[in-house]
């Protein structure tokens, strides 16, 4: 069945992404852009609570737009024109479905994904609905669903699995990922393209906090903002497919997570500069009106969903962690006071002019990267540019994310959390990622335009200045190449190799005792965790609520020695999971119910525990 609902699901991608081909929509864009067009009539039905009508009819939609092109195309009446293969498109194939069987079968580990990415998707796709005030499964009721609704889709056809879900992410930090190509002058050329691929696979590196095996958000809210501003560039002198692309795509940003405002004002400036470079000539009065015309509304009309969310958590919630309220600022900055936020300040300072932080080696890299790049342009290739124009650029979205990032810890994070930058390479990386993308582009764009040969259809194997040139570019072509194929291998090897190191872990061991349990539930749920830290983090109770799909299970890691206190614990809870052997654990139920576990799944009586088998546990749901 699972095969049978991926065929499926690609045949309907690839009815959107054909009939988006008839819509002149830029070839490397029809991927991603069909992505987030059923992401946004997805989204639409979700909010009307019609979910699953919703996914049913949107992917039905896209067989049937299949269909239709395939039907026009025998006839005679539309045809699209290919360009074929090219050595990227090999790349990205190749590598990019090692990548994904490689995740089909990675373990979800990272806290983040039982908080909230992981338990949001199997709460769409079990209960076919948005949570309410009523589910309290869900914590963060705040986050929009984009990412959730495109994987929730996935999995409703290929089936609830962990490796789905994150084979479902992929796909469209793929799909995201194949628009860069779409900034080469001449598609022929090794060099460029395969810089790019070692772009793509060098931003893993900066992603290697969290990898491609979570569910988390940071990377894709890099990645499709690459693709908006490349999408601008491209669109730059077709008006209405460029009103209609930075609408799709920032109204989609606005979905994925509320910090993607910042990223939003990047694609806005870059939109409103590319509107007023490209407008024609006329009384400054007139172009000035048209551009503000054009600027306003589309991002008004990019704002719509991300309205219409706001006004549904209000509606819908007394509170949300993590959303966007002025009260709950005040409040956190009249309990922190002066010193508190002193001394969050001092500790990013630190952290940011600490050589060891990843973020900070990414931004040096980027600049000494270019510095040198336009050095060598400049007076070796003696070809002016304006890669130093560029980075001043970069650094300065680079220093408004660090104040924006700073205010975040300050008003909105509490000061146990703040205090230790919870998550700053993380939250850092999107920025690192999203400047490499655009510094790279815009060096391989320069370096075409210093080719021996600009008329790109003269352009052949013999077009070089020297036989000196021509092996150094042939040098150079195979060097890049290679290090693209390791570096992106390096990501796969790594990945695989956290697998197999966190095969001891809590959500791993979890599953070796007992099922996941699909159908929502209050049932109160204790695991034995000898992991302290696990516990008092949340980490255990998360990871239970998800697995179990209960809002009322927790963790416990140490138990009282007094037979009336460890009875009483055990009695307030209705089954008992022990994935990992607890000392303590075992040592009281041999005492107190005379009973030796060690792991397993218990069913709690009054004066024993039963043992349930992992094949029998969900028919105890």
């Amino acid at each position: 069945m699972a095969i049978l609902g991926l065929f499926f699901f690609g045949l309907s991608l690839i009815g959107y992404s054909a009939t988006l081909r008839l819509l002149h929509v830029n070839p490397y864009f029809t991927w991603i852009t069909a992505i987030l067009v059923q992401i946004m009539l997805m989204y639409f039905f979700a909010m009307l609570n019609l979910l699953r009508f919703g996914i049913w009819g949107v992917t039905i939609l896209g067989v049937i737009l299949l269909i239709a092109r395939l039907i026009l195309g025998y006839l005679g009446k539309v045809s699209i024109h290919h360009e074929g293969m090219h050595l990227f498109d090999a790349w990205m194939i190749f590598l990019g479905t090692v990548m994904a069987l490689v995740l089909l079968h990675s373990p979800l580990i990272h806290y983040d994904n039982f908080s909230h990415w992981a338990t949001i998707v199997k709460f769409l796709t079990f209960t076919g609905h948005l949570p309410g005030a009523q589910d309290t499964i869900i914590s963060f009721t705040s986050y929009p669903p984009a990412t959730a609704l495109f994987i929730t889709q996935f999995v409703t056809f290929t089936g609830f699995h962990e490796g789905n879900m994150l084979v479902a992410q992929f796909i469209l930090i793929w799909a995201a990922s194949y628009t860069i190509f779409a900034t080469l002058r001449d598609r022929s050329r090794g060099l460029n393209s395969m810089l790019l691929c070692l772009t793509i696979a060098i931003s893993y590196v900066f992603n290697i906090n969290i990898r491609l095996n979570n569910l988390l958000v940071d990377y894709v809210l890099a990645i499709i903002t690459v693709a908006a501003l490349v999408g601008i560039f491209i669109y730059r002198s077709r008006p209405k497919m460029l009103t209609a692309h930075v609408a799709l795509f920032s109204g989609s940003l606005l979905l994925i997570k509320n910090s993607a405002a910042f990223f939003v004002i990047v694609i806005a400036c870059y939109y409103l500069y590319t509107l007023i470079k490209q407008s024609v000539p006329q009384r400054w009065f007139k172009r000035t009106l048209k551009i503000l015309g054009q600027f306003l509304g589309t991002f008004l009309l990019a704002a719509l969903p991300f309205i219409w969310w706001e006004i549904h958590v209000h509606m819908t919630f007394s509170s949300s962690k993590h959303e966007i309220n002025a009260a709950a600022y005040h409040s956190q900055l009249a309990h922190d006071g002066l010193q508190g936020f002193i001394s969050i300040g001092q500790a990013f300072l630190h952290q940011i002019f600490n050589l060891g932080s990843l973020s900070t080696q990414g931004f040096l890299v980027l600049n000494i990267g270019l510095i040198i790049a336009w050095a060598v342009i400049k007076y070796v290739c003696h070809y002016p540019n304006q890669l130093l124009k560029l980075l001043g650029w970069l650094d300065l979205i680079t220093l408004l994310y660090y104040f924006s990032l700073l205010g975040m810890y300050v008003l909105s994070m509490p000061f146990a959390e703040a205090i230790t930058l919870d998550g700053f390479e993380r939250y850092m990386s999107t920025v690192v990622v999203l400047n490499l993308f655009i510094g790279v582009m815009c060096l391989v764009y320069i370096i075409d335009e210093t080719y021996y040969e600009q008329n790109l259809a003269k352009r052949s194997p013999r077009n070089f200045r020297s036989i000196w040139t021509k092996n150094g570019y042939q040098l150079a072509t195979f060097l890049v190449m290679f290090f693209a194929v390791i570096m992106m291998y390096s990501e796969i090897n790594g990945t695989t190799f956290t697998n197999n190191y966190n095969r001891r872990t809590m959500p791993v061991m979890l599953t070796k005792v007992a099922r996941p349990w699909t159908k929502q539930n209050d049932v109160k749920i204790l695991i034995v965790d000898p992991q302290k830290v696990e516990v008092t983090t949340y980490y255990t109770g998360f990871l239970a609520n998800y697995y179990f799909f209960t809002n009322n299970a927790t963790g416990q890691a140490t138990f009282s020695k007094s037979k009336i206190n460890f009875r009483k614990d055990i009695d307030q809870y209705q089954y008992i999971v022990i994935p990992k052997y607890d000392k303590s654990f075992t040592k009281g139920m041999h005492k107190y119910y005379h009973q030796h576990i060690r792991t397993g799944f218990y069913r709690v009586h009054t004066d024993h525990l039963q043992k349930i088998t992992t094949s029998d546990s969900l028919r105890y749901q």
